[in-house]
């Protein structure tokens, strides 16, 4: 049975309305469109991100199950594991989560700095694994041996992305339309990194139950077009379903994958290129797992005329630049030689 969003239980935990800003040098940069952003990055919780809209749903949900600690799993710099664990705290819950040893050939201190830093910081109990595991499946079985000891665990997938998190980014697409309407913006693209499907599945539905036909650009950050587009109309069609009853084609979800690189949290050039123009040109910190391959997509799409010249185009900015830490050497580099 829909339901409105007001209807779901939740804590407050964001900074909300995040700001919608223009970028006129972005915008100059690229000769148009005009070009917004949408700063989800300053969410608040440690840093901010965008994880703290879904946990808003997601802690709710442990509170009212009795939870007495919270278990995920993410990469080693998870950006979702640092908001988890900090929301964790404020609400006095423990927090468990297993890091995947995702990304190879990193420096010695990739595991101690960054986002694994604040990890500790909010005493957060934490596993590594290698590359290649079912990480859900993992964190899941570890939920189950806490639960048999005796504690009270709840479960978050990573990214925090079920039709519970996806919630988040209803929550932020319904904000963002009343943004749009009081700027008077003519929009022809939402432009976000699509990772763990929760924040785009979320915006699609969130846009989908407003009657909005705006199309989002999702900026794959991981897995191929194919595999991306499925895994996110899957979550669309769960979080869409509790809102309308108006089911949600397969042919909103829109990827590009031409921005992966080489991997998961592998930057390409495109990307280190692309983190150094916004913050030259607007003074703003891009992550290289996740925004900067997103922003990479969105500056790759204006060389070839994708967007309109004459209409608005917003990149949804999800944080992350705790980790720009954890890649500093590279960055460093880069940002010498640009």
């Amino acid at each position: 049975m829909a339901k409105k969003l007001s209807e779901f239980p939740s804590v407050p935990l964001c900074h909300q309305p995040t700001p919608l800003e223009f970028m006129p040098r972005m915008s100059e940069s690229l000769g148009g469109p005009r070009l917004w952003i949408k700063r989800d990055d300053c969410t608040g919780l440690a840093t901010g991100g965008n994880k703290t809209r879904k946990l808003e749903f997601l802690i709710a949900d442990a509170i009212e199950k009795g939870a007495d600690m919270l278990v995920t799993q993410g990469a080693v710099q998870s950006n979702h594991v640092r908001q988890t664990a900090a929301a964790a705290c404020k609400f006095g819950l423990d927090c468990h989560a297993l890091l995947e040893r995702r990304v190879p050939g990193r420096e010695d201190d990739y595991e101690t700095t960054g986002n694994v830093l604040f990890d500790q910081m909010f005493g957060t109990s934490l596993e590594f694994r290698p590359a290649g595991l079912d990480m859900n499946a993992e964190a899941l079985a570890v939920t189950e041996k806490l639960a048999a000891a005796g504690r009270k665990p709840y479960f978050i997938p990573g990214g925090g992305s079920n039709e519970i998190g996806a919630l988040g980014y209803v929550s932020c697409a319904y904000e963002l339309l009343d943004q749009i309407k009081a700027n008077d913006l003519d929009v022809g693209w939402i432009v976000l990194a699509t990772g763990s499907t929760g924040t785009h599945a979320g915006m699609l539905a969130g846009l989908h139950a407003a009657g909005s036909t705006i199309p989002v650009m999702g900026i794959s950050v991981r897995q191929p077009e194919d595999k991306q587009i499925a895994a996110v109309h899957k979550l669309a069609v769960l979080t869409a379903s509790q809102l309308t009853d108006t089911p949600i084609g397969v042919e909103k979800v829109i990827v590009d994958d031409g921005y992966v690189g080489a991997g998961y949290g592998q930057p390409a050039q495109g990307t280190l290129d692309a983190i150094n123009l916004i913050a030259r040109r607007e003074g703003l910190l891009f992550d290289p797992v996740y925004s900067g391959k997103g922003l990479a997509g969105m500056i790759g799409l204006a060389g070839q005329n994708f967007f309109e010249s004459d209409k608005d185009v917003i990149f949804l900015h999800t944080g992350g630049a705790a980790a720009l830490f954890a890649y500093g050497n590279q960055l460093a580099e880069n940002a010498a030689n640009g």
